[in-house]
């Protein structure tokens, strides 16, 4: 039988949606962020010479940059204000988050509530201001060689610093306004804007270069056929759920009355941690090219192995997209930060001591240790599926790009995980609001309904 939020939503509309006008005022501010972000991408770097490093960009899209590019909505082909994107955000965040769990004051404010989440917060933007100087530096060292000549090469890397790291602390309070004000999670719709922006471009070099350079219609086709049906794996997947059935026991209500025992689910998704995996993974594999630029060397140029030596020589080369090493090293990111983060979402025993304070319990499961241990086991088994599933989605593109390297990034993989994914997230959200807004109206209908009768 359907629960009364599933008979509600079941009746929305285009009328429902036209009345709930708080709804229509966040989904308008949500787009007004992201066509600020969208302008920002277009304003160029000062003193850096756009022409010189465009075509310089032209010959190096499949390394690093070309990848980040697609986050970062064109922005690191433009060398815009974001470039950095809200990539040190991201890093802040993972460095907080392993601190909340190893950390006892940390995990204290964790379990103080609101305020205590506040605190975290502010304590992420800190590091994320950290992050945002180190590589913003970094990145100025390599493109100091792109700047015009008339500027001197400190003023022009203290420039770069200063905008890249305004740039990003200016996203990330975007982020911040659109989860406050606006529908969807703001740090993920930003990523969300960039690949949508770039990936018409990416599907138009696909079929212009099938013209130009004789590529195979059949191959075309198939790169197509494969996206659609990647596309539906991801929906299937990002939709299963196990649900856990919870019983609750009888309940004396009166004298001789006794209420009957409820029973429940509890959903566990088979993917909990979503898009966070391959987006930390991608967070943290930058970091070695940063440091190429803390070593002189250009991270994406064809000469960057002879302008570096040693260790910075051989990240050059094997930290590129590409390559073995960081396919192998991008596949074992993603799986760990898929237990990681899962384990941070989702705490066995606490919900057993919930489920057992309100009575409720597993059928055939012991209350206590023994059903943590019966949920810890069932999590493991589907957070195990949900990894072999991100790690497959996000290095097929990798694989496809070190053989067949005519397929464009953009179509597959991350790109598309993290599109269909916060799609998915941000439409329930707004179900949730309509939901809500027809709530709010039976309860106001139910009052006047009162006072008439009276």
């Amino acid at each position: 039988m359907a629960t009364a939020a599933e008979q509600l939503s079941r009746n929305m509309n285009f009328g429902t949606f036209a009345k709930a006008k708080e709804l229509q005022n966040r989904i308008l501010f949500t787009l007004f962020i992201l066509v600020l972000y969208r302008l920002g991408t277009f304003i160029p770097l000062p003193g850096l010479d756009a022409e010189a490093f465009s075509q310089f960009f032209q010959t190096q899209q499949g390394g690093m940059f070309g990848s980040v590019n697609m986050f970062s909505g064109g922005a690191i082909e433009r060398m815009s204000i974001f470039a950095l994107n809200v990539m040190p955000y991201i890093t802040a965040s993972i460095i907080i988050q392993m601190m909340t769990s190893s950390v006892p004051s940390l995990e204290k404010l964790k379990k103080e509530g609101e305020a205590g989440r506040k605190q975290i917060n502010q304590y992420t933007r800190y590091l994320t201001l950290g992050f945002a100087i180190v590589q913003s530096f970094g990145i100025a060292v390599s493109l100091s060689g792109f700047a015009f000549d008339d500027i001197p090469r400190w003023f022009f890397i203290l420039t770069a610093v200063t905008t890249f790291t305004g740039g990003t602390m200016f996203l990330m309070w975007m982020g911040e306004q659109i989860t406050a004000r606006g529908v969807g999670n703001g740090i993920s719709l930003i990523i969300f804007a960039g690949i949508i922006a770039e990936m018409p471009k990416a599907l138009f070099n696909l079929f212009s270069g099938s013209r130009e350079q004789g590529v195979n219609v059949v191959f075309v086709v198939g790169v197509a056929a494969l996206v659609i049906a990647l596309t539906v794996f991801i929906v299937f997947i990002e939709r299963s759920q196990r649900r856990v059935l919870i019983q609750y026991p009888k309940r004396q209500q009166a004298a001789n009355q006794a209420a009957q025992g409820q029973s429940s689910f509890m959903p566990l998704k088979l993917n909990t941690s979503g898009v966070i995996p391959p987006i930390f993974a991608i967070a943290i594999l930058m970091l070695p090219m940063t440091l190429v630029g803390f070593s002189g060397g250009n991270t994406a140029d064809p000469n960057a192995v002879a302008n570096t030596t040693g260790i910075m020589a051989w990240v050059a080369t094997n930290f590129s997209p590409g390559s073995w090493t960081y396919i192998i090293s991008y596949g074992v990111l993603v799986a760990f930060f898929c237990f990681f983060y899962t384990s941070i979402m989702f705490n066995p025993e606490e919900t057993a001591d919930n489920l057992r304070k309100y009575g409720g319990f597993v059928p055939g499961i012991r209350p206590g240790k023994n059903t943590a241990a019966y949920f810890d086991y069932v999590l493991t088994r589907l957070t195990t599926i949900g990894a072999i599933y991100l790690v497959f989605v996000c290095l097929m593109p990798e694989v496809l790009r070190r053989y067949a390297p005519g397929i464009p990034f953009y179509i597959g993989g991350t790109s598309l995980l993290i599109v269909v994914s916060v799609t998915m997230d941000t439409v329930t959200q707004i179900q949730s609001h309509l939901i809500a807004h027809q709530y709010e109206g039976l309860i106001k209908k139910s009052r006047l309904g009162g006072k008439r009768k009276k």
